[in-house]
C-alpha cells in the first residue's frame, strides 16, 4: 500500500501490520471487531480484547492517516484511495490494460504488472487463516500473468532467454500445462529438441504418478508436432531469435531494419522484457554498471545457473537508459548459447543481429563457413553502441 506521495507505507509492529493485511483482505468492506479480534489474536486473547484493538487501530490511524481506517459498526473498513494505492489493484489494472495492446506494448504492461510483486501477496500473513483464500487466489493470478506474459514473447521470438527463465518457474510448478507448453515451445525453437522432449517424458510420468492422469490432448499434439518438426511450431531449431515469418531486422530494430523504420522511431534496443523482478543482487547490478562505465570489455563469470544472463541483461537495460550520448546507437543482446560453431563464427552472429550488411553476409552464420572478425570493424565503426 502507497501513501499520498507516492511512498509505500511503513507499518513497523506486527500486530498493526496484520490488521492492516485483514482489512486488506476484505477490500474496503467492514469487519467486525470480533472477527479481529479471533484473527489478531486467535485462542490467546489479551485481557482487555476491545482496548487492544482499539490500541492497534490507533497505531495503524498513525500510519495510514485517521480517516484511512473508518469505524462501521460492528467493526472497521480501511477507506481505499485510488487503484495504484494498492498493489493489487494497479497489478489488476495493468493486466487489463494489456488486454487490448499490441504486442510491444502488452509485454511491457504485463512485465511492469509483475515487477509490483516483491514477494508473496499479504508477506508473512500470507499463511494466516484470514488471508490464505485471498493470497492464493492472488499467487493463481500471478503465475497466470506470468504464463500469460510468457507466451507474448515467445511469439515475438524471444525463445533463447526463456528457456533460462522458465526452468526454475517449472521446476516449482511442475504440474502447470500452460507453462509447460511455453517451454517445450522454447526450448525447440532454440534447438534444444531433446530437452523439450524429456520435459513432456517428465510431466507425463508426473501427471500418472500423481494424479493418474495423461497430458492434455492440446500438450500431446505439441509433444508430437514436435517429434516430426512440424513447421507450424515456427523457424527450424535453433534458427535464432526471430520470430516465425518475421524480418530480425525488424524485430530487433536494428541498423538494417527495413526502410519503414525510420531512425527516430526505430527502437534502440533488442533487450527481453524479463518474466520477473531481479531480487537480491543489486550490490552485483552495481558493481557491473561501474565497470561498464568504464571498461570496453566486461565478462561475467561462473557456474551455470546462477544468472549471469539475467544479471547481464539487467545491466544492459540500465546502461539503455543512461543519458542520451552514452550509448547513442544503443543496447543489444546477441544470443550465442545454442551456437555450435567455430569461434569465428561470432562476428557473423552480431552482425546479424544489428541487421548489419555492407561485405557481411546479411544471412545466418552456419556451421563450417567461418568469417575473420577483422570484418566486424567496418560495420560497427559508429560510437556508441554497445
Amino acid at each position: 500500500m502507497w501513501d499520498d506521495e507516492g511512498e509505500p507505507v511503513k507499518v513497523l509492529e506486527v500486530k498493526v501490520r496484520a490488521l492492516l493485511a485483514d482489512l486488506l483482505v476484505h477490500e474496503g468492506r467492514p469487519v467486525s471487531a470480533d472477527r479481529l479480534i479471533d484473527d489478531l489474536w486467535g485462542a490467546q486473547p489479551p485481557g482487555n480484547p476491545a482496548n487492544a484493538l482499539q490500541a492497534k487501530v490507533s497505531q495503524l490511524r498513525r500510519a495510514l492517516g485517521r480517516d484511512r481506517v473508518a469505524y462501521q459498526a460492528p467493526g472497521y473498513r480501511l477507506r481505499l484511495g485510488p487503484d495504484d494505492e494498492v498493489d493489487a489493484d494497479r497489478f489488476h489494472s495493468l493486466v487489463a490494460e494489456s488486454r487490448s495492446a499490441g504486442a510491444g506494448t502488452r509485454v511491457a504492461l504485463l512485465t511492469e504488472a509483475l515487477g509490483l510483486w516483491r514477494g508473496p501477496a499479504y508477506a508473512e500473513f500470507a499463511d494466516a487463516e484470514f488471508a490464505r483464500t485471498a493470497a492464493h487466489r492472488l499467487a493463481e493470478q500471478r503465475l497466470a500473468v506470468v504464463e500469460e506474459q510468457a507466451e507474448t514473447r515467445l511469439a515475438a521470438g524471444d525463445h533463447l532467454l526463456l528457456t533460462g527463465e522458465l526452468a526454475g518457474l517449472v521446476a516449482r510448478h511442475p504440474l502447470r500445462e500452460r507453462l509447460r507448453a511455453v517451454q517445450l515451445r522454447a526450448l525447440y525453437l532454440a534447438g534444444r529438441q531433446s530437452e523439450a522432449l524429456a520435459s513432456y517424458a517428465e510431466l507425463r510420468e508426473r501427471l500418472a504418478e500423481e494424479l493418474g492422469v495423461d497430458p492434455s490432448p492440446e500438450l500431446a499434439r505439441l509433444h508430437q508436432a514436435i517429434l516430426r518438426q512440424d513447421p507450424s511450431l515456427g523457424p527450424s531449431p535453433g534458427s535464432g531469435p526471430s520470430a516465425p515469418g518475421s524480418d530480425p531486422r525488424a524485430l530487433s530494430g536494428g541498423p538494417g531494419a527495413p526502410a519503414h523504420a525510420g531512425p527516430d522511431d526505430r527502437p534502440s534496443s533488442n533487450l527481453p522484457a524479463p518474466l520477473t523482478a531481479l531480487i537480491g543482487r543489486e550490490d552485483a547490478l552495481d558493481q557491473v554498471s561501474r565497470l561498464l562505465n568504464g571498461a570496453r570489455l566486461v565478462t561475467l563469470t561462473g557456474p551455470g545457473g546462477v544468472g549471469k544472463t539475467r544479471l547481464a541483461v539487467e545491466a544492459a537495460t540500465r546502461l539503455s537508459h543512461s543519458p542520451a550520448g552514452q550509448v547513442a546507437d544503443g543496447v543489444w543482446l546477441v544470443e550465442l548459447g545454442a551456437r555450435r560453431g567455430d569461434v569465428t563464427d561470432l562476428a557473423q552472429a552480431v552482425t546479424t543481429t544489428l541487421g548489419l550488411h555492407g561485405d557481411i553476409p546479411a544471412g545466418p552464420p552456419g556451421l563450417g563457413t567461418p568469417m575473420a572478425p577483422p570484418g566486424l570493424g567496418t560495420p560497427l565503426a559508429p560510437p556508441g553502441l554497445s
